[in-house]
């Protein structure tokens, strides 16, 4: 009997690993969820998961969090600039209760992307190398939820407004995401593995096209320089530093730097990635 958990397991997409693993027959009472908030996962108790605190600023709760875990999933937090810390905790718990994998959500070409973003990523993947716990590294592209969550942005602009020129972006759903990181727990084959993870490659203005089609509205993609996105995010109210950080993103998007070209996402569902269009409308159905 395997047991496997989940860190992060009530944000968007720890959840749906959760719901994953569940429904590929994994009995409720061999999942465990870990969460900072065991009030918000009453739901998941609810099925028979096993909830258990777990806190990536609190290290002495990982211990008992992790205790008879056999395959965990370490989601990355989102406090960036905190999460080498944070992730190597968790390592360091999981080692010392005998996890015998650890998948971990990288971020797409870590070892070689010079996106804001890469830097604890890549760290935390040095972490897992140096810890001696079989990894699976789950390099995640965009999220088409990146994207349909600024809806009411770009219908308040009247577009979408970037700095990408006609650079291709590998987004998926999350929940192809979480398909694919409850493979890399479930199945064999997949210890020590480098998986760089994407849909299919579209443009923003093919974005700007699938909205417009989901919603019934017209949003258009209007493509300006580096420069004047910085200024649109600071007259926005962004401070200095978060405008910085989007306009970095937006130009290694330019630079291609969130676009694969591998089949590991496919491989790793056993089917062909959600199209962008299926997958936007499905976000966006009331």
């Amino acid at each position: 009997m395997t047991t496997y958990a989940v860190t992060g397991a009530t944000g968007p997409l720890g959840r749906l690993v959760v719901s994953t693993l569940l429904d590929r027959g994994v009995p409720a009472a061999d999942v465990v969820a870990v969460v900072r908030d065991p009030a918000k996962a009453a739901d998941l108790q609810a099925r028979g998961v096993q909830v258990r605190l777990g806190d990536y600023d609190r290290p002495e709760t990982l211990p008992a969090a992790l205790a008879g875990v056999d395959r965990l999933l370490l989601v990355s937090g989102n406090a960036v600039g905190q999460r080498i810390r944070q992730h190597t905790a968790v390592i360091d718990a999981a080692k010392a209760a005998g996890v015998q994998r650890i998948a971990y959500t990288s971020l797409l070409r870590a070892d070689t992307s010079t996106l804001p973003l890469a830097p604890e990523h890549l760290a935390t993947e040095q972490a897992l190398r140096t810890s001696g716990v079989p990894f699976t590294l789950l390099r995640n592209s965009w999220y088409v939820e990146n994207y349909t969550g600024q809806l009411d942005q770009y219908r308040a602009q009247g577009a979408i407004i970037g700095a990408a020129g006609d650079a291709r972006v590998a987004a998926a759903p999350r929940a192809d995401y979480a398909a694919a990181a409850a493979e890399a727990l479930l199945g064999d084959g997949h210890d020590n593995a480098v998986y760089e993870l994407g849909g299919p490659a579209v443009t923003l203005p093919e974005l700007a096209a699938a909205l417009s089609e989901a919603t019934g509205t017209t949003i258009a993609y209007r493509d300006v320089p580096l420069a004047d996105f910085r200024a649109g995010l600071l007259g926005a109210g962004l401070d200095e530093g978060t405008a910085g950080f989007v306009t970095a993103l937006e130009e290694g998007t330019a630079r291609g730097e969130l676009e694969t070209s591998t089949a590991d996402l496919e491989a790793l569902l056993g089917r062909p990635a959600t199209p962008l269009r299926e997958a936007v409308t499905s976000l966006l159905r009331p």
